[in-house]
């Protein structure tokens, strides 16, 4: 938990902060701003859950500072600590959501009480908001793609006429609906850090977003996940009176007072409905796709005219370059290449997110030559047409969603570096790297794993790891993970007090159903019978 101390006085804050007892309240991390205006910079960056503020400040004083929170961050619990003891203050503070009201100079038992209370409430409140979008999450997994299976298979122009009355009847689709508009928005264009925090729940972020689209768009039109594009959103918009644009930017600010991310659409000309619905979805898409990352002034909104029109840079130009790099096994010649290289992409003024996505099928594909050869390499560009629809695909992108030129560059680099111990160490290379697979799969068995995952942390193909796992352990990759997590449970089923849902929880399955079911099929008896046994033995 986090708490934020504001207050023009460095020696308040000072005090404040060793008077306060912050381990038993579970605060970890203290922030600190000397005036409003630094403390609403700092909630956006940071969210705190606790602000401890002061009320008579320079620039954004705290009266105002309350208001601003009880308007945008109404969840977050304020104590106001004030040498002024006035009537108008007090009911400002109670008005806009402040929970206690502590006079300078500040006592420990006097802060500590309100810590306590305000910690505490914040827990049950978030509790509640946990259950609440837990609840939320079920009641939509009722129904499982129902909604987004309809509007994928009516924007493809599959069944459309069976389709048109069920969408009508269902959606509030306009019975003179005539012409539409159609943007699209990808998750997979968010920068990694956000996707990361994401990772576990990934149904979440699809959900959060569909759910502002939707609250925003009302009668107006309707958003939808694309499945057969997973990582994208589609928004059909088909109100005759209002923007477009001007809806996309309100759906925007949205997003960015959930998230903290501001996203970009690609978006269509207007269409005639339902006819060229497929080809809008088409323009949007490409739009976005072919969006400039190294445009710093690019605004939100894009249309397939407005795309660039530079040839596109391709890896295998310089393939045999890149095999020497590595293959010289030299730090230095693979950080000043991979400079030089860079340099000239930033001399062209223009990278796509398409681009990005066709450099990594060209990195598979000549990494996978280079150690497999022509044979093993054979068909990898021309598989998964949209692979760019897949979210396991992070791009190096900032939060702005430009270009983030670091990470490329470290990304390169880390495969050069990859490659290069592939290459000078042939004869060595399969024991190597499964031997380090395996050793994370041995120290992150209670965390998320997949094959995808494990291909991406290690820059390999799936294919390559799960063929060469086989030969190496005589199993899947899956089959070792699923063994280590039982042998993992057989220990915790010893211990009477802990649950069987926490001890599917603890070795990484949240579904207790399927544990057993892993479980029995490894073991030949389900998690409690084997309890029994130990037990009675």
């Amino acid at each position: 938990m986090k708490v934020l101390i504001v207050d023009d006085e460095k020696h308040v804050r000072n005090a404040i902060n060793l008077l306060a007892d912050w381990t038993s309240y579970g605060i970890t991390e203290i922030l600190e701003a000397s005036d409003g205006e630094d403390a609403v910079a700092l909630i956006q960056e940071q969210a705190p859950q606790i602000v401890l503020t002061d009320m008579r400040m320079p620039r954004k004083d705290g009266a105002e500072l309350l208001t601003w929170l009880h308007t945008y961050t109404p969840d977050i619990k304020v104590i106001v600590i004030s040498g002024y003891d006035d009537f108008e203050l007090v009911r400002h503070a109670v008005r806009n959501g402040g929970m206690d009201y502590i006079l300078k100079p500040v006592k420990a038992d006097a802060l500590n009480e309100a810590l306590d209370k305000a910690s505490a409430c914040w827990r049950k409140e978030e509790d509640g908001r946990q259950r609440f979008t837990q609840k939320s999450i079920e009641v939509n997994e009722m129904k499982p793609h129902y909604a987004d299976k309809l509007l994928t298979n009516f924007i493809s122009g599959h069944g459309r006429r069976e389709l048109l009355n069920q969408l009508r009847e269902e959606f509030k689709f306009p019975l003179s609906l005539s012409s539409c508009s159609v943007a699209v928005l990808s998750v997979s264009q968010f920068d990694r850090k956000l996707l990361a925090k994401f990772s576990s729940q990934v149904q979440l972020i699809f959900f959060t977003l569909c759910n502002i689209c939707n609250e925003i768009l009302k009668m107006k039109g309707i958003s939808f996940r694309h499945l057969n594009s997973p990582g994208q959103i589609v928004i059909l918009f088909w109100d005759e009176r209002g923007s477009f644009s001007s809806m996309l930017e309100e759906i925007n600010k949205g997003i960015y007072m959930t998230l903290h991310r501001h996203v970009h659409f690609g978006i269509s000309m207007k269409r005639a409905f339902p006819g060229d619905l497929p080809r809008a979805y088409f323009e949007a898409s490409k739009a976005l796709w072919n969006r400039n990352l190294l445009d710093s002034k690019q605004q939100h909104l894009f249309l397939e005219e407005g795309s660039p029109s530079i040839p596109p840079i391709h890896l295998t130009a310089i393939e045999e370059q890149l095999r020497l790099t590595a293959l010289s096994g030299n730090r230095e010649k693979i950080e000043d290449f991979t400079k030089q290289w860079l340099d000239g992409v930033k001399q062209t003024g223009s990278v796509t997110p398409e681009q990005l996505i066709q450099w990594n099928k060209e990195w598979d594909w000549m990494q996978t030559r280079w150690i497999e050869g022509d044979h093993e390499a054979e068909g990898i560009l021309e598989e998964n047409e949209e692979p760019y629809a897949e979210l396991s695909i992070r791009l190096p992108l900032t939060e702005k969603g430009l270009l983030a030129w670091d990470d490329l560059r470290v990304e390169i680099e880390h495969r050069l570096g990859v490659v290069s111990k592939h290459l000078i160490q042939q004869h060595s290379k399969d024991q190597f790297f499964i031997l380090d697979i395996a050793k994370y799969i041995e120290s992150h068995y209670h965390e998320e794993i997949s094959l995808q995952d494990i291909a991406a942390r290690f820059f390999l193909s799936r294919e390559y790891i799960a063929r060469k796992f086989k030969q190496e352990y005589g199993v899947t990759l899956l089959d070792y993970l699923s063994r280590i997590r039982i042998d993992k449970a057989k220990l915790l089923l010893h211990n009477p007090h802990l649950r069987i849902a926490q001890v599917s929880e603890m070795v990484g399955y949240h579904d207790e159903k399927y544990f057993s079911r892993v479980f029995k099929r490894l073991e030949g008896i389900n998690p409690g019978e084997y309890r029994k046994e130990q037990t009675m033995g």
